[in-house]
């Protein structure tokens, strides 16, 4: 279980170089927030403990890989009980071209982000969880035609200005 710790400006700068670089060494990454490695790497594994640093991946380019299809979804359940929007969470948990789900305050419910092989692949999906009968009224898709800003990166340090 993580335990919240209290962040001062260098952890901040620390999450930031760690979000756009994880491979970097721990001298590097001490250079570059300036420290020395020992007191670095000590505030790296404190973070890790606290949870702030959930794990470390690579960004793959699936466009490289093939015909990806981007599709947001918003979904708007029939009642709005707590067992109903549980029920909803726990039946689209497991579906793996499903990348995100936000609960959201307005006119629906859900917003629902899909990574599928194409139009049929998303129908099939989409098709497959009213079936189910989960909850849902109405869903709307929005198919994404071009991306041309995705940041990959919080602003850890202009989100979260620490106290000197």
């Amino acid at each position: 279980m993580s335990v919240p710790i209290k962040l001062d400006r260098l952890d901040l700068r620390i999450l930031s170089q760690l979000q756009q670089n994880g491979r970097m060494t721990n001298v590097v990454l001490a250079d570059a927030v300036g420290l020395s490695a020992s007191p670095c790497l000590i505030r790296v594994k404190r973070l890790e403990k606290a949870g702030y640093i959930e794990g470390y991946s690579a960004q793959i380019n699936l466009n490289k890989l093939g015909d990806v299809l981007t599709v947001f979804t918003e979904v708007t359940l029939n009642d709005h009980h707590r067992e109903d929007f549980q029920r909803f969470e726990t039946a689209i948990r497991d579906i793996d071209e499903l990348v995100e789900c936000h609960l959201i305050s307005g006119g629906y419910d859900y917003l629902l982000k899909f990574m599928t092989r194409g139009v049929a692949h998303y129908q099939q999906i989409i098709e497959g969880l009213l079936e189910r009968d989960i909850g849902i009224e109405q869903y709307f898709s929005y198919i994404v035609i071009k991306s041309p800003i995705i940041k990959k990166q919080y602003l850890v340090e202009r989100l979260f200005p620490a106290v000197a």
